[in-house]
């Protein structure tokens, strides 16, 4: 078979496996948001037939994502579901601007430890507050009432035959998930979210049992864009706030996505400019059409990678397929028990929080553990914009630490003399801890002053060193020996003439 024909059939068999990986995500994420699941099905038609087709990543897929659940449902709660359109339009074309001016490339410098910390916290939330559904309760707004209000609920559900029934079906769907990965590859070519769901759907129906089940309406009669009367929201900062926390959070969310995406493939690399224009014009049709944000998903494009994806034409084909779904069989979602979606997203959420790399972070960089930690229980306690704003300025604090820290170490050079050693960044900042160190050291001895370890010796530092050294020299025995002093930058020599 020639290799266009073989790429165009690998490209088809991809869409379709990634398409049966999006319906339930698409669904689950806009219950679990508070918005009418049929905003679901939108977001992922746009990420198909809009986001897919401009350039930027070739393989990853883009559609509702589980880490912008607790945000939306936030803005809907605040602002209302009109709303939701207008601040989803505005942070796409706050996305497009920062692609035009080359910004992209500058979200890979945001700290690792942030993001994950993000979706950790975002997990947890997501956790605590799909519980609550798993059970058919009602979740408490804030994410200390859902994490303080379990036990009782948990309690009162295991009490109630309704709330029994349900939980179980949420148990079930999370055991199929999780039990599916471990199948053969020619089983697993089905989606496991999808067979999970189905079966629910299956048992629900055949033991006619009483769960609520997603309620639908026709896909177009759910789009409803931004009114004149939404428009005056933009003189109130909290909603503009709002909308720079999605443009940021689903930037972030999306270029890390692609960073990962990459290393899946040896195909051509991402355009970080170019994706961050892609995902902020999906994002400005998402708002025209008040839908849900969308951002690039791991999940479906690790999906359409191993399906064999080789161009865009995959992730468009399942925006195809979306959209022929939502027009053609919507009343199928009718049958599907909300406890059955609550099983998929706690599956989804506790897969954000990253249990195994937090344990290797603590032995390895004890700061950058410090980081994603604090970053997830403000995100839990005071809300997802602020958490994300904590952890940003702690990194920046930690990273500035860093760049001033600064180790002495005094130790015997072995013929009766001192070895003085500077290791780490030295700054005007760090003087006086140096030269009060330098300063202990007794006149008469033999003083080597070792800067091996210096990474960086600024010109006041430069000086004072000298200083001292000819002071010290003059009053001792002996001459201070600088080891391995680093040489003066053009400027400072500049400074010096």
């Amino acid at each position: 078979m020639p290799a266009f024909l073989r790429g165009i059939r690998q490209d088809f068999a991809a869409s379709l496996v990634v398409f049966l990986v999006a319906l339930p995500l698409c669904v689950g994420v806009a219950v679990a948001s508070g918005v009418p699941a049929e905003l679901g099905l939108i977001t992922g038609i746009v990420g198909g037939l809009v986001t897919g087709v401009m350039r930027g990543s070739s393989l990853q897929v883009s559609g509702p994502a589980a880490g912008l659940t607790v945000l939306v449902a936030e803005a809907v709660r605040a602002f209302g579901l009109p709303a939701l359109g207008l601040i989803v339009l505005l942070a796409g074309l706050l996305q497009v601007v920062m692609g035009v001016l080359r910004w992209g490339r500058w979200f890979r410098a945001i700290s690792l430890s942030v993001v994950e910390g993000m979706l950790a916290g975002i997990g947890l939330v997501i956790i605590a507050g799909q519980l609550y559904a798993a059970a058919g309760l009602k979740a408490p707004h804030s994410g200390i009432a859902k994490l303080a209000g379990l036990p009782h609920a948990l309690a009162g559900a295991l009490s109630a035959t309704v709330s029994l029934i349900a939980l179980a079906v949420a148990a079930g769907t999370v055991v199929v998930v999780v039990v599916w990965r471990r199948l053969p590859r020619r089983v697993r070519a089905v989606p496991g979210a999808l067979v999970a769901v189905l079966l629910a759907a299956v048992v629900t129906a055949v033991g006619d049992l009483p769960l609520a089940t997603v309620r639908v309406s026709g896909v177009l009669d759910a789009v409803r864009p931004p009114g004149a009367d939404a428009f005056t929201g933009l003189t109130d900062l909290a909603l503009l706030g709002t909308v720079l926390a999605f443009a940021l959070i689903a930037s972030a969310e999306s270029l890390f996505s692609a960073a990962a995406v990459d290393r899946l493939h040896s195909g051509p690399r991402t355009d970080y400019d170019k994706e961050l224009v892609a995902q902020g014009a999906g994002n400005a049709v998402c708002g025209l059409l008040g839908a849900l944000p969308l951002t690039a998903v791991i999940v479906r494009s690790s999906a359409n990678v191993e399906a064999g994806a080789r161009t865009k034409a995959s992730r468009v084909l399942h925006g195809v397929w979306l959209l022929l779904f939502a027009v053609m069989l919507p009343a199928v979602l009718a049958y599907i028990p909300l406890a059955a979606l609550a099983g998929i997203l706690l599956h989804a959420g506790w897969k954000l929080i990253p249990f195994r790399g937090l344990g290797t972070l603590w032995r390895t960089h004890r700061g950058e553990a410090l980081v994603l930690v604090t970053t997830a229980v403000a995100i839990v306690a005071v809300g997802m914009f602020e958490g994300v704003l904590i952890g940003l300025v702690l990194s920046v604090a930690k990273a500035a630490w860093e760049a001033s820290h600064l180790r002495v170490e005094h130790s015997d050079d072995g013929c009766g003399g001192v070895r003085v050693r500077l290791i780490g960044t030295v700054n005007f900042l760090r003087l006086p801890q140096i030269l009060d160190s330098l300063e202990a050291v007794p006149r008469d001895r033999r003083v080597v002053l070792d800067l091996s370890g210096v990474h960086h010796l600024d010109h006041a530092c430069r000086a004072a060193l000298h200083a001292w050294a000819e002071r010290h020299s003059a009053t001792g025995p002996e001459a201070v020996r600088l080891h391995a002093f680093p040489d003066p930058s053009p400027r400072e020599r500049a400074k010096a003439s």
